[in-house]
């Protein structure tokens, strides 16, 4: 997991509530991952980012601010788009279990870019990412926080790059 979780960035795109950047924040160094990247934050710094992190706060403080998406993510070799919505085109479709698989078997820096929590990400944000991905949930209510979606890509990269095996040994 050491060099994968080294390879793994997350990209929030335009958080408009800095709480969800704190909380995503924590759901990252839980799940052994640290590299934050924030594209044009509505408020950020902010004490609800850090009220959120609990623990996480070397996680905010090393994140990175970013005018736009193509900067955040020009060093990787591959992003995957997360949105619950369909869209007319896209890019190759996953679902997150696969995504997270097949983001750890590249080679090369990856990111995973959630947009805001309103409208979530623009058509021309998915369309600069290689994958869309999708988190399977209730087809009648399929919207989550956004920090909840960063828990469920980072457990699904956890468990992807064989970490988890390694927690399980751990004594607590």
């Amino acid at each position: 997991m050491e060099e994968i979780r080294h390879r793994i960035r997350i990209v929030l795109c335009r958080p408009s509530h800095p709480g969800n950047i704190g909380a995503a924040a924590r759901a990252m160094k839980a799940m052994g991952l640290s590299d934050l990247r924030l594209v044009a934050p509505e408020r950020y710094p902010a004490p609800e980012a850090e009220w959120m992190a609990t623990n996480a706060a070397d996680v905010l403080k090393n994140a990175t601010v970013h005018a736009g998406l193509k900067e955040a993510v020009a060093d990787c070799v591959a992003t995957f788009a997360l949105s619950a919505r369909p869209r007319e085109w896209s890019p190759q479709v996953l679902d997150v279990r696969t995504a997270a698989a097949r983001a750890t078997q590249l080679n090369g820096d990856v990111a995973f870019v959630f947009g805001n929590e309103a409208a979530g990400l623009t058509n021309e944000e998915m369309f600069a990412c290689q994958y869309l991905v999708h988190i399977p949930a209730n087809p009648a209510f399929s919207s989550l926080n956004l920090a909840q979606a960063v828990q469920v890509v980072c457990y699904e990269l956890f468990v992807a790059s064989g970490y988890v095996q390694e927690a399980l040994l751990t004594d607590y």
